[in-house]
């Protein structure tokens, strides 16, 4: 293993990251810091998020500053508000023995003037979110013209985000002499539309496989009927005492609903989601930052850049319309070299979709066994135990008061003082699990020929609407048409797309206005048709998913 001063970093960057406490370059690290210390040539870092990506390619940009020239000479674009903020916050660590570094976060739902005035004081390197900078160069407050790297964090997300327009008309604004900097956890084919239309033969490095898992997390899945799905997740979260953990939905409305639920009982617990503010998701974060909440229940687009150290679970009430998203869900958990678990709670028309996610993780699931009530209650109590045995005594601060609980408690034994502890810690869990019966999840059943069920989820409609793969379909430019025809945003599920038509699930209270909005609906000039799914379209969905499944698999055995 390689020590940072082998990697060629100047002396005060050795300094400020030995003050960090970093003593060995993480596998990224390693790899990324020589490559760009030793030339101006682009590179492609695929790696999990958490192994150290930041200092990969914070550290040799902020050795390449010309401290003296107070114009944007690196660029950085992140998807969210968040991750802005923390690269900025971690290339003010890494420069803090560079005398006049000025490091400069824009990003939106913020005040821009000020902003504006930080520009024009001078800045090194910029950390942006797209939107918040097209901005600045519309107002004509900031030029590019002497940025010559540009690096683009988290670059799958900033797509799945709707972004890629916006990367368009940045790129056009930095001086062709530039070498680009792509790091990712996934390698989507959009990554690579990016690498092949503005990137000059770039190196790609890949820490693991591309789209891999890391390998200090578990998976494991709970196949369990809809109706057991939240007693699930309650037992789960019960079996571990000390869990620290994202719980992911998939829509807003769920998001708050399984948070409401598991605050009602009892739980240690608050939501993430695009209904709240920005000052009320910044308070939200903080608290879960600082571990004043146990479980965090959000959806994707609102946990974006949100980086959590020590988390131990992570936790799929429903997963992720795309199976890419479930390698940054359980990428979260199992960082820096600790454990964690990636947990799916999935129902029988989910199966399926396990086996794919297993394809691009290269990693096999565990099925998992639902816990009893007296494991869960078992398990409870000697995590009490384990927290009175290691409790932090100050004899010093309680002496005056001990000899009067001495007095008060007395006339009970030890048994009894021990019987009302537990009693007192537990009564709530012991009286829940002897009032529920224990219950079993299923095993994804081995068949290859899996049925395909279309059928909309509960509280979904199944809408048709006459776009297929023949169209270029993909469930981004669906929801991109959607989004533009309707002044609001709605609740999708489910999106089946087949050859010539697309089936796709969205809240029932919001399928006769989806409709409506979208009965003059035109692409490419062509009229669309847009309805209620019927039995027959439905059933012709599942026999060509069916039909295509079985002439896979003809191939693959000839």
């Amino acid at each position: 293993m390689k020590s940072f001063e082998e990697l060629g970093l100047q002396e005060n960057l050795l300094e400020a990251i030995r003050e960090l406490g970093f003593e060995y370059p993480m596998p990224i690290q390693e790899e990324v810091i020589p490559f760009l210390l030793e030339g101006d040539d682009d590179l492609v870092a695929l790696a999990q998020t958490g192994t150290g990506k930041t200092a990969a390619f914070g550290l040799p940009l902020l050795q390449k500053l010309d401290l003296d020239d107070m114009r944007p000479q690196a660029l950085i674009l992140c998807p969210t508000r968040e991750l802005c903020l923390q690269i900025a916050d971690d290339l003010n660590d890494y420069g803090r023995k560079m005398p006049g570094l000025h490091i400069l976060p824009v990003y939106g739902g913020t005040s821009i003037r000020n902003q504006i005035q930080n520009l024009k004081n001078g800045v090194h390197v910029l950390v942006a979110t797209p939107g918040r900078l097209l901005d600045l160069m519309e107002r004509g407050v900031i030029k590019l013209s002497n940025v010559r790297n540009v690096v683009m964090d988290e670059a799958d997300e900033m797509l799945n985000m709707g972004f890629l327009e916006d990367i368009d008309t940045i790129l056009a604004a930095v001086p062709e002499e530039r070498n680009i900097l792509l790091f990712s956890a996934t390698m989507p084919s959009e990554i690579e539309k990016i690498s092949r239309k503005y990137m000059r033969d770039p190196r790609e490095i890949v820490i693991g496989r591309k789209n891999e898992s890391t390998a200090s997390v578990r998976h494991i899945y709970y196949l369990v009927k809809a109706s057991d799905k939240y007693q699930t997740l309650k037992r789960i979260v019960d079996y571990y005492p000390r869990i620290y953990g994202i719980i992911f939905c998939r829509t807003k409305a769920e998001t708050q609903e399984i948070s409401d639920r598991l605050i009602h009982d009892g739980y240690n617990v608050d939501a993430l989601h695009g209904d709240l503010s920005q000052v009320q998701r910044d308070y939200v974060m903080q608290r879960f930052r600082i571990h004043n909440i146990q479980l965090l229940v959000a959806t994707d687009v609102a946990a974006r850049g949100l980086d959590v150290e020590d988390l131990t679970h992570v936790i799929n009430y429903t997963l992720p319309d795309e199976t890419e998203v479930y390698t940054h869900r359980s990428g979260r958990t199992g960082r820096a070299g600790k454990t964690g678990i990636s947990i799916a709670i999935i129902g029988k028309k989910e199966q399926h979709r396990i086996k794919a996610i297993e394809k691009i993780i290269n990693k096999t699931f565990e099925a998992g066994k639902i816990p009893t009530g007296k494991e869960i209650c078992s398990k409870q109590i000697f995590s009490l135990m384990d927290r009175i045995e290691k409790v932090d005594v100050n004899e010093d601060e309680i002496a005056d008061i001990l000899p009067s609980v001495f007095h008060k408690l007395e006339w009970l034994d030890k048994e009894d003082l021990i019987k009302r502890i537990v009693s007192m810690e537990f009564n709530r869990i012991i009286d829940y699990y002897q009032e529920n019966e224990d219950f079993e999840a299923d095993t994804i059943s081995p068949s290859k020929h899996e049925k395909f069920n279309v059928t909309a989820e509960e509280g979904f409609s199944k809408i048709f609407i006459t776009l297929g793969k023949m169209d270029g379909t993909t469930p981004k430019s669906l929801i991109g048409i959607i989004n533009n025809v309707l002044d609001k945003k709605v609740d999708l599920g489910r999106i089946d797309i087949f050859t010539r038509y697309t089936l796709f699930d969205v809240k029932s209270e919001e399928a006769d206005r989806l409709i409506e909005e979208m009965s003059t609906l035109k692409v490419r000039g062509r009229a669309v048709r847009v309805a209620l799914a019927t039995e027959d379209q439905m059933n012709r969905g599942t026999k060509e998913r069916e039909r295509k499944k079985g002439d896979k698999g003809r191939r693959k055995r000839r």
